[in-house]
């Protein structure tokens, strides 16, 4: 009996293999944005007076903002260096490396003797370890969407993709639920003594599953096609530049997209997950479970759409999806703060679900969006730097102007007013390129030379 091709159409590999490699991308996802907004969290309600006592509440909150903003600060230098080494080696390595260093440093964190302990070391090594937890995500982002989209099946390349993407509120609705869980079990005092510390100390157990499932997967095959033509290049003579220079050279314009899209994405996923926490607290003076119950439910919401929105981008486009997403978080915006100033439970978890809604829009599609963009060559250090710059100026900067507008207008309409400006800046960069759709990501190895360069549409040209 004849058995049946162990690969798919055109070439792709079997379906088992396909999902074997979104588990294991989605599972390192989660584990590193569980490690990234556990810390977003935990400085909105309980590292403001651990380590920054001696401040008056609002000023504790900024500097615990403050330190939230230099773990993004890091994060394009993590693109750029992860970026450079995940082109040169290879993707599934770099992935290792930074889940390595993510769970580590949020390990650490737990470990931290507080500001009472040893004074202001305490927030000097605060610091570091956001930093390094901040170099490590700025890796681990680029890999992990990369080695799904050039695995295969290209025709819903949107939804598969999407699956890392959905890590981020995975992580989020892990962080959320056990700091939620200790809150209502543990009584405030307990909670803000010793209780936080047990979900960044659990991290250690999370890394060691995620690293068991990252080693079992293969090298993307895109990358490994591109990566022997660089070594033929290599063996003819031909030099090849650095990926970074390759690029600034050929795609700036693609960097600066990519910036754009990511804006009204990131500002407002920190203001409906994060700064929610500030001011519900700030304002209202609601406990800290009342708020991280609306966004554990918004969060597992966000779970399922994110992909459903990718699957929606298969059959229509990146662009329509994505301009429908920074639209609607625009307009949300507003609604938002309106359905909080209620200070209803329901209205309040209406207000998280409709805005993560609106989010996943834009954050479903990305993943693939941002591939398309880039040659295979460069792939990791183009989708890397051009997602991690924006993250500086985009969500690292969110909770301090957030807070500095609700100190200076009492209200949240200055912060939908932020919101929106941020979406209409995602609207000019997604609504002035073309569409990426039905790109080939093996069409161009983005490993550049003199004698072959990159146009518009994504062919080449070679000059004598």
């Amino acid at each position: 009996m004849t058995q049946p091709s162990p690969r798919g159409p055109a070439g792709t590999p079997p379906r088992t293999s396909l999902i074997k490699v979104v588990a294991a991308s989605m599972l390192g996802t989660t584990v590193e944005w569980y490690d990234f907004f556990l810390y977003g969290v935990a400085a909105a309600i309980v590292l403001p007076h651990v380590f920054f006592p001696a401040a008056d509440p609002v000023a504790g909150t900024l500097l615990s903002f403050g330190t939230f903003a230099i773990g993004f600060v890091a994060r394009p230098l993590g693109g750029l260096v992860f970026g450079h080494y995940g082109d040169r080696l290879g993707r599934k390595k770099l992935l290792v490396v930074s889940l390595l260093m993510m769970g580590l440093s949020t390990f650490a964190i737990g470990l931290l003797p507080g500001y009472a302990t040893i004074g202001v070391a305490a927030p000097a090594l605060l610091v570091l370890l956001r930093l390094i937890q901040g170099f490590a995500l700025g890796g681990e982002w680029g890999g992990a969407v990369l080695i799904v989209s050039e695995h295969g099946d290209a025709r819903r390349r949107g939804f598969w993709a999407s699956w890392p993407q959905a890590g981020a509120p995975a992580g989020q609705l892990l962080a959320n639920g056990l700091l939620a869980l200790l809150a209502v079990v543990q009584s405030e005092e307990a909670f803000d003594v010793w209780g936080w510390r047990i979900p960044f100390l659990l991290s250690a157990v999370l890394v060691l599953i995620g690293l068991y499932v990252r080693l079992s997967v293969e090298e993307s095959p895109v990358f490994r096609e591109a990566q022997a033509k660089a070594a033929e290049r290599a063996a003819e003579g031909r030099a090849t530049t650095p990926p970074i220079v390759e690029v600034l050279r050929r795609y700036p314009r693609e960097v600066l997209t990519a910036m754009g899209a990511r804006f009204a994405e990131n500002v407002s996923y920190y203001i409906f997950t994060i700064v929610v926490s500030t001011y519900m607290k700030e304002r209202f003076g609601l406990p800290s479970s009342f708020v991280l119950g609306a966004v554990l439910i918004g969060a597992a919401v966000h779970v399922v759409t994110i992909p459903l929105w990718g699957l929606v981008s298969d059959r229509i486009g990146r662009r329509p999806v994505y301009l429908l997403g920074a639209v609607g978080v625009g307009v949300w915006a507003f609604v938002f703060f309106a359905l909080l100033d209620t200070q209803s439970f329901g209205l309040t978890v209406l207000a998280v679900v409709g805005g993560l809604v609106f989010h996943g829009a834009m954050y479903g599609p990305q993943a693939a969006f941002l591939s398309e963009l880039f040659g295979t060559g460069v792939r990791y250090s183009g989708v890397s730097i051009g997602y991690q710059l924006a993250s500086v100026a985009a969500g690292g900067l969110a909770p301090l102007i957030s807070v500095a507008l609700l100190a200076s207008f009492g209200t949240g309409f200055a912060i939908a007013v932020y919101v929106a400006a941020s979406s209409v800046l995602t609207l000019v960069a997604v609504a002035s390129y073309r569409e990426t759709r039905n790109r080939d990501l093996a069409a161009d190895d983005g490993f550049g030379d003199d004698r072959a360069r990159a146009q518009p549409d994504g062919a080449t040209t070679t000059r004598s």
